[in-house]
Order: C-alpha cells, then structure tokens, then sequence
C-alpha cells in the first residue's frame, strides 16, 4: 500500500511514518525542506508547502490512502490544506484518510450541540487550535469520504504504553493524557482497519 503522509516531520507524524515502513509500506511525505531524520532513501519526499494546492496534489496522486499529523501551529496551515486533500483524493478516486485532531472537538456530554473546547470541559484557555480542527471536521464531515478524526487529549512525549481507551465522538471519562506513541500506533491501527469510519474518536488513559 502506498500512503500519503502530511505533518510526518511532527511528533505523530514522524512515529506514523516509521511504522508505515517498518510495515514494509510504500510512503510519499511533503516536508518543507529536506528532513534527515525521515528515513532518507525508503521515503520518497516532496518538497512544498500543505497550503498550496500543487504540493497537496502532488503528495497524494498515485497513493491509496492518506494520513494528515498536521497541527495548527498558530496559523491557517490545517484548514486551507484539508480541502485541498479532499479535492486531491476526489481527483485521485483515493476514499480513506486518517487525521489527528484535539480532544476539544469531541461532543460535549454536558451540552448538545456543542464541541467541549466551547463548553467548560475543556481546560484551555485559548480556543484557536481546536477552532482550526472543528474546521478540518466540518470539511471532511461534508466530504463522501471514509474519514476517522483521532482525537487524543493531553499529548506528552512518550513511548506506547497500552490500555488505551477510546470512545466514538467522546472522550471517555476521566481520560486525562496519553503518549504520542500510543496515539501514533492508535492512528495507524486505524488508518489500516477503519474501525470509526466517518468519525471522531477520542483517545486517553
């Protein structure tokens, strides 16, 4: 299988794309500049930009599937590239795209109708980030594809450490962290099953 990974030089991203060709994957990466650390030689790298439509098509033609470890990184980069990718893939006949969200875009379980990042279950105080990922949501939530949102809580460094709890559109009770090796080998289980599919699911301890 091949697959088109964006955000593989990021802390998830770079585990997703190590299990990938552990797994004996084909894998196309858009970095912005060359990547040492990126596998050289079993990856195939292209060079450009998540927020220029060119690169986006460019990372995704020919692949069968499509992983997105982008963050908001307190700019646009989330919500201009993710429909880029949905236009790319329609073009491409690609349907399963796996992408990493924030726990604030879950479903409240105190109020209806609202995300927990706009209710006081979530502890941030700044709203940006999730508001970039309720956007990627509501693209891909319109789109016909077979999309999973995984969406982890609190996210330390750290290897995997199992028992991970998950729970559809949800974050489970009392879910307070959980590593950025759990919520990779989370991720890629689902890029490859697509167990939640056209969901969000929220990851925790």
């Amino acid at each position: 299988m091949k697959i088109a990974i964006f955000g593989a030089s990021g802390r998830v991203g770079q585990q997703v794309l190590q299990k990938a060709i552990e797994d004996g994957h084909e894998v196309r990466a858009l970095v912005r500049r060359p990547q040492d650390h990126l596998a050289e030689g079993k990856v195939e790298l292209v060079y450009g930009d998540a927020k220029k439509e060119k690169d986006v098509y460019e990372t995704i033609k020919g692949c069968d599937v499509v992983f997105s470890g982008l963050n908001t990184d307190k700019s646009d980069t989330l919500s201009v590239a993710i429909p880029y990718m949905i236009k790319a893939m329609e073009k491409e006949n690609i349907s399963r795209i796996v992408t990493i969200g924030t726990a604030g875009i879950l479903d409240s379980r105190n109020e209806n109708g609202k995300f927990r990042f706009q209710t006081n279950e979530s502890k941030r105080k700044s709203t940006f980030a999730a508001e970039e990922h309720a956007k990627a949501f509501r693209y891909l939530e319109k789109s016909n594809h077979d999309w999973t949102i995984v969406c982890p809580t609190y996210l330390p460094d750290g290897e995997e450490e199992g028992n991970i709890r998950f729970e559809q559109n949800h974050l489970p009770e009392g879910g307070r962290k959980i590593t950025v090796g759990d919520t990779a080998q989370f991720a890629y289980e689902e890029l490859l099953k697509n167990r939640f599919n056209q969901s969000r699911v929220g990851i925790c301890y």
